[in-house]
């Protein structure tokens, strides 16, 4: 593993990036001119930043600060960095625009209760080189993982004949920019079992982490229609379970993604019975569950508690943090979140 970054080169590198916006600094500044250390690629629970010893960590949230801060008042402890359950991922742009300044006041903020930025889609392709390196690095500096979105369904799918260097060449490409994980999703496609856990090997020989992601709505993953998705029908859970258990006992893999679409999200009843046949299979720490809406991440802290590993909005990640920490909610959740660990 490779040294963790003290905070002071926190300070300094988000610094040298908002000098790079405001014309202080030469455009053509290099990465290793902002960040000292290259680094390489990052599992789901531990970045290379944070993953050996160090005498700095980040600044203590006041809700945990006993001695000049809101310490007296009861939470849920935060649990540190690196950690398997009650990791957060949150979207990056997407729904709407993301630069250093925006990204650097989330992360400033509440990276404490931040572990991944994904990259939705193919968004990450609309970027200029620079613009995207400033923000992986700047993720990275923040002791955040970066993950694509799913966007190797359009490589497989429009590459011609040579599937395979494409995918090769896509893998490369990310590495380079500094990517960490690499999200392998088939909802618009259909992909044998065995092609799939290939592709998850051809992910970890490149020296990234594949996160698959798996659900029971084909289609799902874009912008279409309830009424179309409700149309087309969806799969038997134990089809995803069974995928889901090859994926981690044959290929290794840290984490998976459960797409909401067809059990949370652009359904009329909640498929809450697929969730429940998910945690009976497999342990907490292997999934993470698209939850960006504050009713579904709020029912899936009120039943599981507070170490449920979530994807949601960047613009959730405050509600999901109070949420987890138990002090405020919903209803049915306000001051009912709690935990014991003495």
């Amino acid at each position: 593993m490779l040294a963790r970054m003290a905070t002071p080169l926190r300070s300094v590198t988000t610094a040298a990036l908002r000098q790079v916006r405001m014309g202080q600094l030469p455009a053509s500044t290099s990465r290793s001119a902002l960040l000292t250390t290259k680094t390489a690629s990052r599992p789901f629970t531990a970045t290379a930043a944070i993953a050996a010893a160090s005498s700095s960590s980040p600044a203590k949230i006041l809700l945990e600060d006993r001695d000049a801060g809101f310490g007296f008042v009861r939470s849920n402890p935060v649990a540190p960095k690196p950690r398997s359950r009650a990791v957060t991922e949150i979207r990056g742009p997407y729904y709407s625009v993301m630069g250093p300044s925006y990204l650097s006041d989330v992360l400033e903020t509440m990276v404490t209760h931040v572990d991944g930025l994904k990259f939705a889609g193919g968004s990450f392709s609309l970027f200029p080189e620079g613009p995207l390196r400033q923000l992986i690095d700047l993720a990275h500096a923040h002791d955040v993982y970066v993950s694509t979105g799913g966007w190797i369904e359009h490589i497989l799918a429009s590459s011609g004949g040579d599937v395979g260097g494409a995918v090769d060449k896509y893998l490369a490409k990310c590495k380079d920019l500094g990517f960490d994980v690499i999200e392998l999703s088939t909802g618009f496609l259909s992909l044998p079992p065995d092609d799939w856990l290939r592709l998850a090997e051809r992910v970890q020989k490149a020296g990234l982490k594949p996160k698959p992601e798996l659900g029971i709505q084909f289609g799902a993953g874009g912008d279409t229609e309830t009424t179309e998705l409700s149309n087309i029908g969806t799969s038997d859970p134990s089809k995803v379970i069974n995928m889901a258990k090859r994926f981690v006992q044959d290929a290794g893999v840290e984490r998976l993604m459960i797409e909401s679409e067809g059990i949370t999200e652009n359904v009329q009843t909640w498929r809450t019975d697929v969730i429940q046949s998910i945690f009976r299979e497999l342990p907490m720490e292997k999934v993470m569950f698209e939850a960006a809406d504050p009713s579904v991440f709020n029912w899936y802290i009120r039943e599981f508690g507070v170490d449920v590993n979530l994807f949601v909005d960047h613009s959730q990640i405050v509600q999901l943090a109070g949420l987890r920490a138990g002090i405020w909610g919903k209803s049915d959740t306000f001051g009912k979140i709690t935990t014991f660990r003495p």
